[in-house]
């Protein structure tokens, strides 16, 4: 990887070097980490402070009510971690009867939020600060008040006009009748009450006591399923992690119920094809990653599920690099192709990342799916409750078809990088159906291409829509827009802050040698790498 001070993309900063590292969507969150480590905590507890912190900040990706997954490098091993809710026990497949799809707003695409569990679950076993130390930060921005940024005022005004309506949403979100605008300071006592009690009971207020009871008479108030006891059965899972290789480097993902898997499949296909003798910008490099993750995010979307129900096509069948070569195979490397799912066997998110200088790195994310996820706020409470249910099929074939006590289909993933010496890069893309694609543009770029982590964030970026669609920042250059229009890709031009649509990156990588690391944050979004 070559440092340098200069590059090809339009940029608003260089890359970050220190020994201890904090890199988030917000400047407020990435500070709260570093004073996590100054205070003598690790890059766990960093990682923790900023993701509380994003909950009151960043209202508009995350909140108190998302779900989340992280991987975890202690020093001597790799852990993953699967926090997302399951459906409640009252969501049987009769219950959406006369629905074409799962609701995608309101209770009705409410799962059990399971952000608290992972920040519980963390610390517990990883974090060295006291857990009510993690929540200083952001109970003070909570109770005092933050200027709201020009990039979250805009997100909040859009989800406002949409989500006015939803229970609780205006009482809560919409002081004075409207989104704060840009500058204007936002408190909520509410959210600061509750995370103090999550604090102070290790989050057994969020799932069992007071909070838990505010969550379901809410719920039971306008007819949802949510339970207490829904909530009291959630766990999350220490899952580890799934991998592929390209060259001497390993992509680490979250097993499914997450679209993790479809990154290492769009590696996995890329592996067998001619890439490596392209440059980082050539429209043909560009070609033959979109249609690998076309591809890859098919068969995602066809067959991944809660792995307790990926029964008949599995995780294996997946990633074998037979099945895999074979769909390199489909790719004509002169024209963009319209692909259907393969035959594996026959028959509003935010990210962030913390490294210290004892070597802990860890990838964190956590998101309420849309925006403000579900609309539906518990008066009070502060908790915006994520829309995660809208992930699941309502086809009775499907492995994710909805039922109760299972999980969604998962969009959020944080990635990690493994090199023949050790850790190599923490790192993740946000954005919905974004987020492989940005995990196997950021791995080319940073391993194959030798891009530092800034020069990896700030490249055009593109996007698979569907059918022959792929949706690129206006930053691609003009001629490779017509090189790829003539392959048969159907171009749709965006800008470049469409945070949700091409996504914030934030990258941490280890400098070689072993000591110190390099960070890269999205100016997309509100990114900000911090270190000492």
């Amino acid at each position: 990887m070559d440092l340098r001070s200069h590059h090809p993309y339009p940029s608003r900063r260089s890359a970050v070097a220190a020994d201890n590292l904090v890199s988030t969507s917000h400047p407020l969150a990435a500070q709260a980490g570093v004073r996590m480590l100054a205070q003598g905590g690790n890059a766990a507890d960093a990682a923790l402070a900023a993701a509380i912190t994003l909950t009151v900040v960043e209202p508009t990706g995350n909140g108190i009510g998302s779900d989340a997954f992280a991987i975890l490098w202690d020093g001597t091993a790799l852990h993953g971690l699967n926090a997302s809710g399951r459906s409640p026990a009252g969501w049987t497949p009769e219950r959406f009867a006369g629905h074409d799809t799962m609701p995608f707003h309101g209770w009705e695409s409410v799962t059990v939020p399971g952000a608290v569990s992972a920040w519980t679950a963390l610390s517990r076993r990883f974090g060295k600060l006291a857990f009510a130390t993690l929540f200083e930060p952001a109970i003070g921005y909570a109770e005092n008040g933050f200027p709201v940024s020009p990039v979250i005022a805009t997100l909040w005004h859009r989800a406002a006009q949409q989500l006015s309506s939803q229970p609780g949403f205006a009482e809560t979100f919409m002081p004075e009748g409207r989104a704060p605008r840009a500058g204007a300071y936002f408190r909520s006592p509410g959210h600061a009450r509750t995370l103090r009690l999550i604090a102070e009971t290790e989050g057994r207020a969020f799932y069992e006591g007071e909070i838990a009871a505010e969550i379901a008479a809410f719920a039971a108030e306008h007819g949802a399923a949510l339970t207490q006891a829904d909530l009291a059965a959630n766990s999350p899972d220490w899952c580890g992690t799934i991998a592929k290789s390209f060259d001497d480097t390993t992509l680490h993902e979250i097993p499914p119920n997450g679209q993790g898997i479809a990154a290492l499949m769009g590696l996995g296909i890329l592996s067998q094809t001619g890439i490596r003798d392209m440059d980082a910008d050539d429209p043909q490099a560009l070609h033959l990653q979109i249609e690998a993750m076309k591809l890859a995010l098919r068969d995602a979307e066809s067959y991944v599920a809660d792995l307790d129900h990926m029964k008949s096509i599995t995780v294996e069948d997946l990633l074998d690099d037979g099945y895999l070569a074979t769909r390199a195979r489909e790719i004509d490397p002169a024209k963009a192709r319209d692909v259907g799912a393969g035959a594996p066997k026959h028959g509003g998110t935010v990210y962030l990342t913390a490294a210290d200088a004892s070597g802990m790195m860890v990838s964190f994310i956590q998101s309420n799916y849309a925006g403000f996820g579900s609309g539906v706020v518990v008066p009070g409470t502060g908790v915006a409750l994520q829309n995660r249910g809208a992930g699941f099929s309502l086809d009775p074939a499907h492995q994710n078809h909805v039922g109760p006590g299972k999980r969604p289909f998962h969009t959020i993933i944080p990635g990690f990088l493994m090199g023949p010496d050790g850790p190599q890069m923490s790192f993740g893309v946000m954005g919905g159906p974004m987020q492989a694609q940005g995990h196997v543009q950021m791995v080319l770029r940073t391993q194959l291409w030798g891009q530092d982590p800034q020069m990896a964030v700030d490249a055009p970026r593109w996007r698979v829509t569907d059918g022959l669609g792929v949706a690129c920042e206006t930053t691609v250059p003009p001629a490779t827009i017509e090189t790829l229009r003539a392959m048969g890709h159907q171009i749709t031009l965006e800008a470049p802050d469409n945070a949700f649509g091409f996504g914030g990156a934030q990258l941490i990588h280890r400098l070689s040698g072993g000591r110190g690391y390099v960070a890269g944050s999205d100016p997309r979004k509100d990114g900000a790498a911090m270190g000492f």
